[in-house]
Formats: structure tokens, C-alpha cells, sequence
């Protein structure tokens, strides 16, 4: 009985941690904060063009990619995130400010309009990667590719 207790006990604690990860994995909206971020940090910056409430492949690509444990652990030590998100709905539309940074975002880094179109920086915008549409290797596979880069970036 004890025995089940205590292992019961170890998941909630593995579950809440979990859960407090992801909480504090925060996808930022402000492209200049996340370079200041980056340069104190020596970390690089993953730039995330979306469709949230209007594109599929944009919330598989977030769904399958970007909300698991695996990936959330590489960005907290690796990564800040920006997302760019453009919003069809109009319960879902930006403020005009925000909207304006996202589009001076795309004229820089997205003048086809993909959509999603993930990008991988280093602090002063210099463009290491994309992946254009919802990346093509399994989820894992993706990740590993990411890690590598992230790994190099450090040496």
C-alpha cells in the first residue's frame, strides 16, 4: 500500500513538473526583445510564422512539433521563441501594433507568405535554417536536426 502511495505521488510530481514546464516556455511576440534575449543568452531565436485560428497546417505543426516534452527542454536551454502569428478571425485580431511588427517580420523573413514558415536565427537575425509548410521528418527526427544546430551554435 505504502508502495503505491509513494508511486503515485512520484507521478503527480512528474506530472506537475511537466506542466510547469510548459507554462513557463513562453512563445514571445517582439522580434528586437527576443535578439537582446538571444545576445545575453548565446542563444538563438526560432521564429514561428502562423496561422492560429485559420491554418492546419500551422496547428499540427505547433500540436506535433512544438508541444512535447522534448521539445520544450531543447527551447528552455536552446531557444527563444517568436511566434508571428496572422489571425483571420475577428475575435482572434491582434493589436494594430502587434500586427504591424508581425507584418514588418514577414517583409524581412516572409515575403512569400508561408504558411507555417519556422525559422532559426542567430541574434542578429541572420537566418541559420527554415522549414517551409509543416517540417517533412517526423517530429523526433526534426528535433534531433534542431538539437544539432542548437549544439552547434554553442561551440
Amino acid at each position: 500500500m505504502t508502495m503505491r502511495v509513494t508511486l503515485y505521488f512520484k507521478s503527480i510530481n512528474m506530472k506537475t513538473l511537466i506542466v510547469l514546464l510548459v507554462l513557463t516556455l513562453q512563445w514571445g511576440t517582439d522580434f528586437e526583445a527576443a535578439q537582446k534575449t538571444a545576445r545575453d543568452n548565446n542563444k538563438l531565436i526560432l521564429l514561428y510564422f502562423s496561422g492560429s485560428d485559420w491554418c492546419a497546417p500551422c496547428i499540427k505543426t505547433k500540436r506535433d512539433y512544438f508541444a512535447n516534452e522534448r521539445f520544450e527542454t531543447l527551447a528552455s536551454s536552446h531557444l527563444v521563441l517568436v511566434n508571428a502569428d496572422f489571425p483571420r478571425l475577428k475575435k482572434n485580431q491582434l493589436p494594430a501594433a502587434q500586427m504591424a511588427k508581425n507584418e514588418a517580420l514577414a517583409e524581412r523573413f516572409n515575403k512569400d507568405g508561408i504558411f507555417p514558415l519556422t525559422i532559426l536565427t542567430d541574434a542578429n537575425g541572420k537566418v541559420m535554417e527554415s522549414w517551409q509548410g509543416k517540417p517533412q521528418q517526423a517530429p523526433n527526427d526534426w528535433l534531433s536536426n534542431l538539437e544539432l544546430l542548437c549544439n552547434q551554435h554553442k561551440k
